[in-house]
């Protein structure tokens, strides 16, 4: 099986490990990743917030560029850049005068046709139905599967199934063997990019989720954003701080606690990398 991969600058850069994982396990049930050819920025939570035609030309010269390699589908692990992609896909799509503008500041035509899957899209279609026979090492623990916000919302053009309540991170890891938590905080804000401009936002917002989670006997967090991922792991130290209390949950991308399930080599899924240590017993 051959898909487009787009795997962004957070994959390459703060979150090597989630590319490593997404990497390992479709490595392991023989999917092939073609990534598109001179991907750029997205432009992630910046560019729109500065200027709107550079925020619409970053996605725009991605997707002119899968459709130039040929690609009908490509697969976006980062939450931030698949909600950017899938933003600006629908919004050039529904203007034919911006979609000639943004052809001419890209000097290239826009043809944004194919098909932007997020990495829950992906797992719940071509990876899920492939697992019940390859699973080596069951998850026994309970855990929180925490989707934020960025793949539920907004719900009328990401098309999210129960954007207030998903599913599909809870319906694997159940697969796996572990048993997810019914908790309060599965699409709360972490604080997103707020990391360094505010961090005592974010310490606020995700020691929320964290005491939430640790309340409700989950033993780690499962998540699909590099942002999410940073905030609730990198920051751990500040929320500690913020709540005058001690977590000792750590955090797990959804394709790392797949990798482990089947039996991947915890280094090649990423897990070294945390700041919060992952119990490989999970």
């Amino acid at each position: 099986m051959n898909i487009g991969f787009y795997p962004g600058c957070s994959m390459q850069g703060s979150s090597p490990e989630y590319n490593e994982s997404v990497q390992a396990i479709c490595s392991a049930l023989g999917i092939s990743l073609i990534e598109v050819s001179d991907w750029n920025c997205c432009g992630a939570t910046a560019a729109h917030n500065l200027n709107r035609e550079l925020s619409l030309a970053l996605p725009a010269r991605i997707l002119a560029h899968a459709a130039a390699d040929g690609l009908e589908e490509v697969l976006v692990p980062c939450a931030a850049c698949y909600n950017r992609l899938k933003m600006v896909q629908h919004e050039i799509g529904a203007d034919r005068k911006l979609q000639d503008s943004i052809s001419e500041i890209l000097d290239e035509p826009y043809q944004g046709n194919a098909r932007i899957l997020s990495i829950l899209d992906f797992l719940e279609r071509d990876v899920e139905p492939l697992l019940a026979e390859k699973i080596m090492k069951p998850l026994k623990q309970k855990i929180a599967c925490y989707y934020g916000c960025l793949l539920v919302r907004p719900q009328n053009i990401l098309d999210a199934k129960r954007h207030e309540d998903p599913q599909s991170m809870d319906h694997i890891m159940q697969l796996l063997g572990a048993e997810a938590i019914d908790w309060a905080f599965k699409t709360e804000c972490c604080g997103a990019g707020l990391s360094v401009s505010k961090t005592g936002v974010v310490a606020e917002l995700s020691g929320r989720i964290l005491d939430d989670a640790a309340h409700r006997g989950a033993k780690a967090i499962i998540v699909a954003c590099p942002m999410c991922h940073s905030n609730l792991d990198m920051r751990r130290k500040a929320i500690e701080q913020h709540r005058n209390k001690d977590f000792d949950l750590p955090v797990m991308y959804i394709t790392q606690a797949i990798g482990l399930a089947l039996g991947i080599d915890p280094v090649k899924l990423g897990l070294k990398r945390h700041f919060v240590p992952v119990n490989l017993e999970l």
